[in-house]
């Protein structure tokens, strides 16, 4: 079937939603290729799932593809029509299942020669898209905060390396209710700013107290997630002649019941098994899945306020031992874990600056229960350092 041929009843195991948009903008996608189209569907097929920034984004794409000229239509997806696809490929169905079609795609476009082309046709249209549709500034300024270090008594090398140039290093920070100020700070983020899925609090460990009008994920509250999953990949691997393709394959057809997902919100639902299942480590790792929940975080809801506390991870053993050992009891490795953390603060930062509005955004990493902090914003002067007693308090009211 080629994509002129779609009807709306093609739609009808899409979730409620994403069927409406699909057939709403029917006519549009009629017009495209295949190559493109496919990818397009994967994220309407999610769309009742997606957090709000992301459904507004499908929303905007869809539209400008509507009100494009047919002229300009056709230079627009120019690139992606030059791709040739088997008689194979085109059998697939496509239409229910896009995201195993865009896995065989790329597949495809690998063994034939072709993945130069479709990426030069992806980057032009995403410089087209960013030009016609530009990003919105956040309804007010991004406030990133990352805890780590806990359990550790002391640091064996300096901290903060990376972000010290961009904001000011403090050394003399009163340690106190450190993580009360904190999550109150992002309580109030989220009152005086209240909207869907805004303000994160991520905790690599177990998650403090905290107000019910944060949106939380934690490592620990999903271990029975994470011990079903290890049993369902141990099993796929002991399975005579299964493979990585098999495995993969697996994990992309599960849904969050699959892990015992079952109740509460069905999209942070989807999102915590997306975290599990497409996260590499995100399963025996707590520094892993704290940085990975940190990144899809911010890429895919847009937070205006996340803070992220690393907590320590399992000590780094023989993979066998990590798939089938008991991770729950494993020893841990708290200097270890503070390294992973202080290189994940920085990307948490880097990834907070990749967000419309970066240039107004602050950033606050702390040395949990100790002295040491770091602040970066629009009024903090750069690659500065100050030994003065400061709270945790103080330090926000300036990034602010």
């Amino acid at each position: 079937m080629h994509p002129k041929d779609l009807k709306p009843e093609q739609f009808r195991g899409y979730p409620p939603e994403a069927g409406k948009l699909a057939v709403d903008y029917l006519a549009v996608l009629q017009l495209l290729p295949l190559a493109f189209l496919s990818s397009l569907l994967k994220e309407v097929i999610e769309y009742d799932f997606k957090f709000p920034a992301e459904r507004e984004a499908v929303e905007k794409e869809l539209a400008n593809l509507r009100t494009l000229p047919a002229a300009e239509l056709e230079l627009w997806m120019h690139g992606f029509a030059q791709i040739q696809l088997s008689s194979a490929l085109e059998r697939q169905d496509w239409v229910n299942a896009p995201a195993q079609f865009v896995e065989q795609l790329s597949a495809h476009l690998w063994s034939t020669h072709q993945l130069d082309g479709f990426r030069n046709a992806a980057l032009e249209y995403a410089n087209r898209v960013r030009a016609a549709v530009p990003p919105e500034a956040p309804a007010a300024p991004r406030l990133g905060i990352t805890i780590i270090g806990q359990g550790v008594a002391a640091s064996p090398k300096p901290l903060f390396r990376e972000l010290r140039p961009q904001g000011a290093y403090y050394s003399n920070v009163q340690p106190e209710n450190g993580l009360k100020i904190l999550l109150d700070a992002v309580t109030a983020r989220a009152k005086a700013q209240p909207a869907g899925y805004a303000h994160w609090y991520v905790d690599g460990g177990e998650a403090a107290n905290h107000d019910a009008a944060i949106t939380s994920v934690s490592y620990a509250a999903l271990q029975p997630a994470r011990a079903i999953l290890s049993e369902k990949m141990r099993a796929q691997i002991e399975r005579p002649g299964m493979g990585p393709e098999a495995l993969r394959t697996l994990l992309a057809r599960m849904a969050p019941s699959d892990l015992g997902l079952n109740a509460g919100d069905a999209v942070l639902q989807r999102f915590q098994m997306k975290l599990l299942t497409e996260g590499s480590g995100t399963q025996v790792f707590s520094t892993t899945f704290a940085q990975w929940t940190a990144r899809e975080a911010l890429r895919r809801a847009q937070p205006l306020t996340l803070l992220v506390r690393f907590a320590p991870r399992q000590r780094q053993r023989p993979m066998n031992e990590l798939l089938y050992g008991s991770h729950e009891h494993a020893e841990l490795d708290p200097l270890g874990s503070l390294l992973d953390a202080d290189f994940g603060a920085y990307y948490n930062w880097l990834n907070q600056q990749r967000l419309p509005g970066a240039g107004q955004s602050s950033f606050l990493v702390w040395f949990e229960d100790h002295r040491e902090a770091l602040v970066i914003g629009p009024s903090v002067p750069r690659g500065t350092s100050s030994k003065a007693a400061v709270d945790l308090q103080q330090l926000l009211n300036w990034a602010s």
